[in-house]
Protein backbone atom coordinates (compact mmCIF):
# COMPACT_ATOMS: atom_id res chain seq x y z
CA UNK A 1 0.00 0.00 0.00
CA UNK A 2 1.17 3.55 -0.77
CA UNK A 3 2.19 5.56 2.27
CA UNK A 4 -0.78 7.94 2.82
CA UNK A 5 1.37 10.81 4.13
CA UNK A 6 3.72 13.27 2.46
CA UNK A 7 5.22 16.46 3.80
CA UNK A 8 4.97 19.40 1.41
CA UNK A 9 8.66 20.11 2.06
CA UNK A 10 9.36 16.81 0.25
CA UNK A 11 7.39 17.60 -2.92
CA UNK A 12 9.06 17.85 -6.30
CA UNK A 13 7.67 20.43 -8.71
CA UNK A 14 7.09 20.26 -12.45
CA UNK A 15 6.87 23.29 -14.71
CA UNK A 16 3.39 23.96 -16.03
CA UNK A 17 2.10 26.44 -18.60
CA UNK A 18 5.37 27.14 -20.33
CA UNK A 19 6.60 23.62 -20.97
CA UNK A 20 4.76 21.58 -23.59
CA UNK A 21 3.62 18.30 -21.99
CA UNK A 22 1.52 16.55 -24.64
CA UNK A 23 1.56 16.15 -28.45
CA UNK A 24 -0.05 18.98 -30.38
CA UNK A 25 0.06 21.37 -27.42
CA UNK A 26 0.92 25.00 -27.94
CA UNK A 27 3.11 26.95 -25.57
CA UNK A 28 1.17 29.13 -23.12
CA UNK A 29 1.40 32.90 -23.34
CA UNK A 30 3.84 34.74 -21.10
CA UNK A 31 1.17 35.55 -18.50
CA UNK A 32 0.97 31.85 -17.56
CA UNK A 33 3.69 30.12 -15.58
CA UNK A 34 3.51 27.85 -12.58
CA UNK A 35 5.06 24.89 -10.87
CA UNK A 36 2.86 22.04 -9.65
CA UNK A 37 3.82 19.65 -6.90
CA UNK A 38 1.66 16.54 -7.29
CA UNK A 39 0.38 15.04 -4.05
CA UNK A 40 -2.64 12.83 -4.81
CA UNK A 41 -0.92 10.03 -6.76
CA UNK A 42 1.96 9.95 -4.27
CA UNK A 43 -0.30 9.25 -1.28
CA UNK A 44 -2.76 6.92 -3.00
CA UNK A 45 -5.68 9.34 -3.46
CA UNK A 46 -8.41 7.97 -5.70
CA UNK A 47 -11.37 10.39 -5.72
CA UNK A 48 -9.63 13.68 -4.93
CA UNK A 49 -6.72 15.36 -6.67
CA UNK A 50 -4.26 17.42 -4.65
CA UNK A 51 -1.30 19.56 -5.61
CA UNK A 52 0.64 22.54 -4.38
CA UNK A 53 0.76 25.24 -7.05
CA UNK A 54 3.47 27.90 -7.03
CA UNK A 55 2.87 31.08 -9.04
CA UNK A 56 5.77 33.47 -9.68
CA UNK A 57 5.09 37.21 -9.37
CA UNK A 58 2.62 38.49 -11.97
CA UNK A 59 1.67 35.02 -13.24
CA UNK A 60 -1.33 32.69 -13.29
CA UNK A 61 -1.43 28.92 -13.85
CA UNK A 62 -4.63 28.49 -15.85
CA UNK A 63 -6.98 30.55 -18.01
CA UNK A 64 -10.24 31.83 -16.45
CA UNK A 65 -12.39 28.68 -16.46
CA UNK A 66 -15.29 26.81 -14.88
CA UNK A 67 -15.94 23.13 -14.40
CA UNK A 68 -19.34 21.58 -15.11
CA UNK A 69 -18.48 18.38 -13.19
CA UNK A 70 -15.68 18.86 -10.65
CA UNK A 71 -15.43 21.09 -7.62
CA UNK A 72 -12.19 22.72 -6.50
CA UNK A 73 -10.95 24.18 -3.23
CA UNK A 74 -7.84 26.31 -2.75
CA UNK A 75 -5.96 27.04 0.49
CA UNK A 76 -3.41 29.85 0.30
CA UNK A 77 -0.17 28.69 1.98
CA UNK A 78 2.07 31.70 1.24
CA UNK A 79 1.82 35.04 -0.49
CA UNK A 80 -1.08 37.10 -1.74
CA UNK A 81 -2.91 37.81 -4.97
CA UNK A 82 -6.38 37.84 -6.45
CA UNK A 83 -9.00 35.38 -7.55
CA UNK A 84 -11.58 36.13 -10.21
CA UNK A 85 -14.83 34.29 -9.61
CA UNK A 86 -17.53 35.00 -12.16
CA UNK A 87 -17.73 38.79 -12.61
CA UNK A 88 -16.01 39.57 -9.28
CA UNK A 89 -12.37 39.87 -8.20
CA UNK A 90 -11.33 39.18 -4.60
CA UNK A 91 -8.03 39.79 -2.80
CA UNK A 92 -6.54 36.59 -1.33
CA UNK A 93 -3.77 36.04 1.21
CA UNK A 94 -2.10 33.40 3.37
CA UNK A 95 -4.69 31.41 5.29
CA UNK A 96 -7.61 32.00 2.90
CA UNK A 97 -9.77 29.02 1.87
CA UNK A 98 -11.61 29.37 -1.45
CA UNK A 99 -14.50 27.26 -2.76
CA UNK A 100 -15.03 26.87 -6.51
CA UNK A 101 -18.08 24.64 -7.01
CA UNK A 102 -19.06 23.14 -10.34
CA UNK A 103 -21.33 25.29 -12.46
CA UNK A 104 -21.55 27.65 -15.39
CA UNK A 105 -19.62 30.85 -16.17
CA UNK A 106 -20.77 32.39 -12.88
CA UNK A 107 -18.40 29.92 -11.15
CA UNK A 108 -15.46 30.53 -13.52
CA UNK A 109 -12.28 31.23 -11.58
CA UNK A 110 -8.63 32.17 -11.96
CA UNK A 111 -5.94 32.84 -9.37
CA UNK A 112 -3.40 35.56 -10.16
CA UNK A 113 -0.24 36.44 -8.25
CA UNK A 114 -0.38 40.26 -8.15
CA UNK A 115 2.91 40.63 -6.27
CA UNK A 116 5.98 42.20 -7.88
CA UNK A 117 8.40 40.08 -5.86
CA UNK A 118 6.81 37.24 -3.83
CA UNK A 119 5.64 33.80 -4.91
CA UNK A 120 2.03 32.77 -4.31
CA UNK A 121 1.75 29.18 -3.10
CA UNK A 122 -1.53 27.34 -2.61
CA UNK A 123 -2.91 23.88 -2.03
CA UNK A 124 -5.41 22.88 -4.75
CA UNK A 125 -7.91 20.10 -4.04
CA UNK A 126 -10.36 18.81 -6.65
CA UNK A 127 -12.87 16.06 -7.13
CA UNK A 128 -11.66 13.87 -9.98
CA UNK A 129 -14.83 12.82 -11.77
CA UNK A 130 -14.38 11.97 -15.42
CA UNK A 131 -15.35 12.89 -18.03
CA UNK A 132 -15.15 16.61 -17.29
CA UNK A 133 -16.47 19.56 -19.27
CA UNK A 134 -14.74 22.90 -18.74
CA UNK A 135 -15.52 26.30 -20.24
CA UNK A 136 -13.23 29.28 -20.81
CA UNK A 137 -15.44 32.42 -20.81
CA UNK A 138 -12.66 34.87 -21.82
CA UNK A 139 -11.84 32.99 -25.04
CA UNK A 140 -15.15 31.26 -25.79
CA UNK A 141 -13.54 27.80 -25.70
CA UNK A 142 -14.65 24.57 -24.08
CA UNK A 143 -12.78 21.39 -23.24
CA UNK A 144 -13.92 17.82 -22.79
CA UNK A 145 -11.45 15.83 -20.74
CA UNK A 146 -11.49 12.13 -19.96
CA UNK A 147 -8.98 10.49 -17.67
CA UNK A 148 -8.88 6.73 -17.43
CA UNK A 149 -6.49 3.85 -17.04
CA UNK A 150 -4.95 2.51 -20.23
CA UNK A 151 -4.57 -1.20 -20.98
CA UNK A 152 -1.18 -1.06 -19.28
CA UNK A 153 -2.76 0.38 -16.11
CA UNK A 154 -1.08 3.74 -16.57
CA UNK A 155 -3.18 6.93 -16.64
CA UNK A 156 -4.46 7.92 -20.06
CA UNK A 157 -5.93 11.31 -20.89
CA UNK A 158 -8.07 12.43 -23.81
CA UNK A 159 -8.62 16.18 -24.21
CA UNK A 160 -10.60 17.99 -26.90
CA UNK A 161 -10.60 21.79 -26.95
CA UNK A 162 -12.86 23.69 -29.32
CA UNK A 163 -15.44 26.41 -29.79
CA UNK A 164 -19.17 25.81 -30.14
CA UNK A 165 -19.31 27.72 -33.45
CA UNK A 166 -16.79 25.24 -34.89
CA UNK A 167 -18.93 22.18 -34.17
CA UNK A 168 -19.55 19.77 -37.03
CA UNK A 169 -22.85 18.05 -37.71
CA UNK A 170 -23.36 14.66 -36.08
CA UNK A 171 -23.90 13.00 -39.48
CA UNK A 172 -21.00 14.66 -41.32
CA UNK A 173 -18.83 12.08 -43.06
CA UNK A 174 -21.19 9.17 -42.40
Amino acid sequence: MTRPIINIADLTYDDFGHDVKYPGAMKASDKFKAQLGAIGPKIGAQKLGYNVTVLPPGKRAFPFHNHRVNEEMFFVLEGAGQIRIGPDTHAIKKGDVIACPAGGPETAHQIVNTSDSEELRFLAVSTMSSPEWAEYPDSGKFAVINKSAGKDGKPKMMRFVGRMDQAIDYWEGE
